[in-house]
């Protein structure tokens, strides 16, 4: 039994650290607040249980005396207890509180360390807490509670940052400035820092109450007093990013991250789940007599997956295949690559016509092709192999089925990406349209799949220029640019 004291950090999932990472990988309950996203909970493990214990200043879903029961309760019962923390732990987390409980109750305890909101946000609005030329001091203070507060002992703090007083910033901003701070100091309030959807302002400290009501801005959010604060309109890079503030709906597994990195919100709503064949026989079948085929065609890293699977299933290798390789598009051809299995034919486009194209050079007459591929594939690879005088046989490697799916507490998104003419189907068949009526942009991953929307009465405004996701990010990159301001 242990309990670790994790801070989630501030809200960017990707600054969680590697310790409290592998914390939540070991957790059998995870007791978190309303700061830590899906994201960062998506590190423990399936089986984990996850109880929400957040608080906001006027709904404690639970006393802290509970959390605390809940913690020791689960520890004694042998379970490995990760109280996830938005933030740090011991920055206005009672984190010493919960370590003081634990003590008394003799549970044995770690803490885990997290970038601290203030640290987070100051990164991501380019405001650094400290510089040479400005201040040497910063100062941290709850805002929670401003009468409690001797704000004429801090308040000629040179960098101040204001915790939890974003609903009280009009009571403090008037005991600062009585106390003898100036009211054209920069200030500035950030909700969601480090998140996608972070959101500044910036006045003086005067202004700021005023500009901050006018923008209706709610917690949770903190407010940084200093003249470093004058510094963001040279170093904030955060909110410059060319996707900052857009929400995306990528419907394939793997588009995240790198729209992330862009300034993205991301919703991932995967629309394909990848299923075994119903008859895995024909695909054994082939495996058995690898040696006839002179090529082997792949048109997806699912195929070159499920062909691997069932050749891990037989008694048969590599050393069987005797036969050239085609693969459609890069990731495909890096499937096989790491299998230090070299690809003969890479098509200009990442296309089934393209691949027709590419193989106009090679002497197909009497030549044995195997196409692993998905169920209900169009043919006109295998149509157009056969009129080449090809014997082509199609074996299903895998099957793609719609995954339950509840699209129905998604609001407003400024993107949908599809990356085939299944993520088209199976977005529609789920009950997306409704998404894409309210103003949501179209991105398509190249031209059979703008053809499928179409044909579902879409408007397509990106096409990939290459059909790859990098390609299909870029399109939307350039999109942006193109139409911003």
């Amino acid at each position: 039994m242990k309990v670790y004291l994790v801070g989630a950090g501030p809200g960017d999932p990707g600054l969680l650290t590697l310790k409290g990472r592998d914390a939540l990988a070991r957790a059998d309950v995870v007791l978190h607040d309303h700061l830590a996203s899906d994201a960062i909970l998506g590190f423990a493990p399936p089986t984990a249980e996850r109880i929400y214990v957040g608080k906001k200043k006027a709904n404690h879903s639970m006393p802290q005396e509970e959390i605390a029961r809940l913690m020791i309760g689960h520890a004694r019962a042998g379970h490995v207890v990760v109280r996830l923390k938005g933030g740090d732990p011991l920055i206005f987390g009672r984190g010493g509180e919960e370590m003081e409980a634990l003590v008394d109750a003799g549970i044995p305890y770690e803490i885990v360390p997290g970038v601290t909101a203030a640290l987070g946000i100051a990164a991501y609005t380019g405001v650094p807490l400290t510089h040479r030329d400005h201040t040497s001091a910063v100062t941290f203070v709850t805002g929670h509670d401003p009468a409690q507060i001797d704000w004429s002992r801090i308040g000629h703090a040179e960098t101040l940052v204001i915790y939890m007083g974003l609903t009280a910033i009009g009571e403090i901003s008037a005991r600062l400035i009585a106390a003898g701070r100036s009211p054209a100091t920069p200030a500035m309030a950030v909700r969601w820092g480090t998140r996608t959807n972070q959101r500044t302002i910036v006045a003086t400290l005067a202004d700021l109450p005023a500009q901050v009501a006018a923008a209706q801005m709610r917690p949770p959010a903190s407010v940084i007093i200093g003249e470093v604060v004058a510094l963001r309109e040279k170093l904030n890079w955060f909110e410059k990013l060319p996707l900052f503030g857009q929400r995306i709906v990528t419907t394939r597994v793997g588009m995240a991250e790198p729209l992330r990195s862009l300034g993205a919100e991301v919703i991932e709503l995967p629309t394909i789940a990848i299923e075994p064949p119903l008859d895995p026989a024909p695909l054994a079948d082939a495996i058995r007599q690898l040696a006839v085929y002179d090529w082997l065609i792949f048109t997806s890293v699912n195929g070159v997956k499920g062909f691997l699977q069932a050749l891990d299933d037989s008694s048969a290798d590599l050393r069987q295949l005797r036969a050239r390789l085609c693969a459609v598009g890069p990731a495909t051809a890096a499937a096989l690559a790491a299998l230090h299995l070299k690809v003969d034919v890479i098509p200009r486009e990442y296309v089934a016509e393209s691949l027709v194209a590419a193989m106009e050079k090679c002497d197909l007459a009497g030549q044995r092709i195997l196409l692993p591929r998905a169920a209900g594939a169009r043919d006109v690879v295998p149509d157009a192999l056969r009129q080449r005088g090809a014997q082509v046989d199609i074996v299903e490697a895998y099957r793609t089925v719609i995954p339950p799916t509840d699209l129905s507490s998604i609001q407003a998104v400024d993107w949908v990406t599809f990356t085939s003419s299944s993520t088209v189907k199976n977005f529609l068949a789920l009950g997306g349209g409704r998404l894409l009526e309210q103003s949501a942009r179209v991105a398509s991953i190249g031209s059979v799949t703008s053809e499928t929307a179409r044909q579902h009465g879409l408007t397509v405004a990106v096409e990939a220029k290459e059909s790859t996701i990098a390609g299909l990010i870029a399109s939307v990159v350039e999109y942006r640019q193109t139409h911003s301001g």
